[in-house]
């Protein structure tokens, strides 16, 4: 073994000098996973496991100080398994942005995928197409949220999406729930009251290859009763089509209501177009070929 271990030491790769480091010191993944939190480097059992395995790669500061503590841990000379990862790689399909561009609270977004072992830079998953439909109920409240999306994984490995989700100004986000309707099955959840932030895993049946895709349908129910006034998607890199469909209730209807696009959050509105209701209450909006930004509809209550 310490014959094996030098030799991927000195010739690498990563995940294969990771692995047989590991197998050396005859130490579990949790107890490395224990052992990093004892510094300080919050990194999940599933991590460690897709960086031995060569499924992902540690890019992000955080994980390449976690690298720098496994050299420590599994007894290994300075900096022998950092230098096996060499430059960052190139990530993704195109220029996007990230979610402080789009999203408030961007801090807490990614401290939440960071306790879901995700990366709040994943560029895995292309959105191909998405289609959402609201309800807004006579409390004016959101009553559920339904979603239909086409992703393609453009890095293999791709075996989840991470769904978020941001309550409404009084929103009590211990009553939002989620239910995964097809192809797909509800992972682990973690919500934050003060940011009414709410976000989950959806997991795959089998990991993707690059270029595959897979279609996912899932719903958000709100039970909070908070008054919504709006609702808009955030995306950070180029998507397909997305198609948006808001019905009201038809004993609380909106006096207006429009579409809009944003470049970020409190950024002015630079697309807006007034919506009419159909006869069943109902608007929508429809965009191709989106780039980085806020798509969404608002509207007003009498």
């Amino acid at each position: 073994m310490a014959d094996e271990l030098h030799a991927a030491l000195r010739s690498g790769p990563f995940h294969v000098a990771l692995r047989a480091a590991v197998e050396a010191r005859g130490l579990t993944l949790e107890r490395l996973r224990h052992r990093l939190a004892q510094r300080g480097l919050q990194v999940g059992v599933s991590s460690l496991s897709y960086w031995q395995q060569g499924t992902r790669r540690p890019e992000r500061e955080e994980s390449l100080r976690a690298v720098r503590a496994l050299e420590e841990i599994l007894e290994l000379p300075p900096r022998s398994l950092i230098e096996l990862l060499g430059p960052p790689r190139p990530r993704g399909r195109g220029p996007g942005v990230s979610y402080s561009t789009i999203l408030r609270h961007a801090r807490v977004i990614a401290a939440l995928l960071d306790e879901l072992d995700a990366v709040a830079d994943d560029r895995r998953l292309h959105i191909a197409g998405m289609y959402e439909s609201l309800r807004i109920g006579a409390d004016h409240s959101t009553v559920s949220r339904e979603t239909l999306q086409v992703v393609q994984a453009h890095e293999r490995a791709a075996d989840r999406y991470i769904m978020i989700y941001r309550g409404d100004p009084g929103c009590d986000v211990d009553r939002v729930t989620v239910d995964a309707l097809e192809d797909c099955r509800l992972g682990r959840v973690r919500r934050d009251g003060p940011t009414a932030l709410f976000v989950a895993e959806l997991l795959f049946d089998r990991a993707l290859g690059v270029g595959d895709t897979h279609v996912l349908r899932y719903r958000t129910r709100d039970a909070s009763g908070a008054e919504s006034t709006d609702y808009e998607r955030g995306f950070r890199f180029p998507a397909g089509q997305y198609v948006l469909r808001v019905a009201f209730d038809p004993a609380a209807l909106p006096v207006r209501i429009h579409r809009f696009a944003q470049r970020g959050p409190g950024a002015g509105d630079h697309i807006t177009t007034d919506l009419t209701l159909n006869a069943h209450h109902a608007v929508h909006l429809t965009a191709a070929s989106l780039q980085p930004g806020l798509i969404g509809i608002r509207w007003s209550w009498p």
